[in-house]
């Protein structure tokens, strides 16, 4: 699996590269401002507004402790970052995955809240999960991306997070999206906490916002409070 595309049909991969490049055409890259939210009245709490390019929200954040654990694999207990759409409704909810020794602070997605509210009893379905890449990769790969029910690498995002610049990629070397400063000008640069997300055709733009998260939390700067799981 490379993508993620929920109307693909049969015959689509052998598609001109004319044919592509006119619906590339019809749907442009989705360019994203994210503005990363801190608190500085309560130690530990972040979250983020995300704008489209109309200046419409339409991803956000709310406040939530980098401190709240508690998880266990498999979606269950508290301490899930829950990404909404502009209205607020839950999309995906991203919990951090309780293993002993780790080094990699796996992460794991599930559709809404995560709360199997209309299937009682039952774990909630697993979307993907992510974590930060090998350090004996050579520092090509920044974090690496299982969507579910497989075992090698969906997308890898390569560069660095830090310095709001690196790329996501999928699996067959195609970029799903790119991390970058936000320029007032050709010349002026924002802050980090300010920064553009370019979502390419064909992938989906929660998607992608969701990786940026996780990045966020396994990726954190040496002055963030944070516990790895």
């Amino acid at each position: 699996m490379s993508r993620v595309h929920p109307t693909k049909k049969k015959g689509e991969d052998s598609m001109s590269k004319e044919k592509v490049k006119e619906q590339q055409h019809q749907h442009p890259s989705s360019v994203l401002t994210v503005w990363k939210r801190s608190s500085m009245s309560f130690q530990g709490t972040d979250g983020f507004t995300v704008f489209d390019h109309h200046g419409k929200l339409a991803f956000r954040v709310d406040n939530y402790s980098r401190k709240s654990t508690g998880i266990t694999g498999g979606g269950g207990g508290g301490g899930g970052v829950v990404l909404m759409d502009g209205a607020g409704n839950a999309l995906l909810t991203l919990k951090p995955q309780m293993q002993v020794f780790s080094m990699h602070c796996p992460w794991s997605a599930y559709r809404g809240d995560g709360s199997s509210k209309s299937n009682v009893g039952t774990k909630p379905k697993l979307l993907f999960s992510m974590r930060s890449a090998s350090i004996f990769n050579g520092g090509k790969d920044e974090a690496e991306i299982f969507m579910a029910g497989h075992d090698t690498p969906d997308f890898k995002v390569q560069g660095c997070f830090r310095r709001r610049n690196c790329i996501i990629r999928d699996s067959t070397g195609a970029i799903a999206a790119r991390i970058a400063r936000k320029k007032v000008n050709k010349t002026v640069l924002l802050g980090d906490d300010v920064f553009a997300l370019m979502v390419q055709p064909g992938f989906h733009a929660e998607l992608i916002m969701a990786f940026v998260i996780i990045l966020d939390r396994i990726h954190v700067k040496p002055f963030t409070p944070f516990l790895c799981s």
